[in-house]
């Protein structure tokens, strides 16, 4: 592989980064065709439910008037090889005549891993995998994880003035939100990522959120509460939007049992509750994980306040941090101090990958955990 070919790999990658938060669950793809040294077609998938990446460079390269044949195809993730939403890009590539493909890393999909890849070989096609590996499987590093293990990608997300406070004690119009709204935004994008976003109660009694994406363009995430006492007021937003958007309240068994009345109430205003039982020593969190799974949600943004975030780090349920930072000492006139409750953690997290993005005077902290690296065979070292 030439530098060449990492060049026009690095173009793919970013011809990818244009799907994230339109795409989910799917994975983000980008595909660069190159024949005799020129770029004839460029593809991204842009949207869930709509033609992959491939296809679109295929169909560009018709509308610059080129055929792809005996052309070279550079694409960050391994070509489907079945039916779904759409039909399967392997067989489309073959059709094309295509000479060589380059695939960043392999789609571990119980469908594909491998089979994609295996099929192109036997239509004579050569492929050489691994160019630009890392970061192909960073960037898709929730969808890898979901597909290999069946597991939910955890972000933490929260903003923070610089000594630690994550609220204003006396909250006003003006002193509502610690980041300003050009990080606000960006946190929007977090949202339009995942499947589901999730609080603790403490955070609906005092900020009262509605926790839904805006603008919405059609992406209902699953709103989730844990509220072990069933203390969440009947007329907060999450309740009043709840037939509109799905709400999803986690209570405990015995709370149910003896709250029936108001689980009835809050049932009737469109929101589900479900109970966690005894866990046995476990923390409710296990029980979380599970209905994830059996849900099929692929990633869970928690924007809990300082309690919701440490528990979540001490059963080790993280895999991407997003803090952003406000130029702010507010001392005595913050509150939800986040430094009191992860000095409570017993281990050191280690983030890595760490990007460092600026929102006029905020600046956002993105890094992925040590653990989740190690648990999709991620080199540690410089994000290029």
């Amino acid at each position: 592989m030439s530098e060449q070919d990492e060049k026009y790999m690095q173009m793919a990658l970013r011809q990818a980064k244009r799907g994230v938060g339109k795409v989910e669950p799917n994975p983000a793809v980008g595909c660069i065709i190159v024949k005799a040294n020129q770029i004839v077609g460029k593809g991204c998938h842009r949207k869930f439910g709509e033609a992959h990446a491939e296809i679109m460079a295929l169909e560009d390269c018709k509308t610059m008037g080129v055929t792809p044949q005996r052309a070279r195809m550079y694409v960050t993730l391994e070509p489907c090889c079945h039916q779904g939403k759409t039909g399967p890009c392997v067989q489309a590539i073959i059709e094309a005549g295509l000479e060589k493909v380059f695939v960043a890393t392999i789609d571990p999909s119980q469908h594909n891993n491998g089979k994609g890849i295996e099929q192109l070989r036997n239509a004579g096609i050569e492929v050489q995998t691994g160019l630009c590996e890392t970061e192909a499987k960073l960037l898709n590093a929730p969808f890898i994880k979901f597909a290999s293990t069946g597991k939910c990608w955890t972000i933490l997300k929260w903003a923070q003035s610089i000594d630690g406070k994550l609220a204003y004690t006396d909250v006003t119009e003006e002193r509502k939100w610690i980041s300003n709204e050009l990080s606000r935004k960006d946190a929007q994008n977090l949202r339009r990522r995942v499947g589901a976003v999730l609080v603790g109660i403490n955070t609906v009694i005092s900020d009262d959120p509605l926790l839904t994406v805006r603008p919405s363009r059609g992406k209902k995430p699953l709103r989730i509460i844990l509220d072990s006492s069933l203390r969440i007021p009947l007329k907060c937003k999450l309740l009043r939007t709840a037939k509109k958007s799905p709400v999803l309240i986690i209570t405990s068994q015995q709370t149910l049992q003896t709250n029936s009345k108001t689980a009835e109430r809050i049932a009737k205003k469109g929101a589900e509750v479900i109970a966690y039982p005894d866990m046995q020593g476990r923390s409710n969190l296990h029980f979380l994980f599970d209905e994830l799974a059996r849900r099929g949600i692929s990633q869970l943004l928690v924007e809990g306040g300082p309690m919701v975030i440490a528990s979540f780090l001490k059963e080790r349920f993280v895999d991407e941090l997003d803090v952003y930072i406000s130029p702010k000492i507010l001392g005595a006139q913050g509150s939800a101090n986040i430094t009191d409750s992860l000095a409570e953690l017993s281990y050191e997290v280690g983030i890595h990958y760490v990007d460092v993005r600026r929102f006029g005077e905020d600046i956002c902290l993105t890094g992925f955990s040590e653990e989740t690296l190690r648990e999709l065979s991620i080199t540690e070292g410089t994000h290029q």
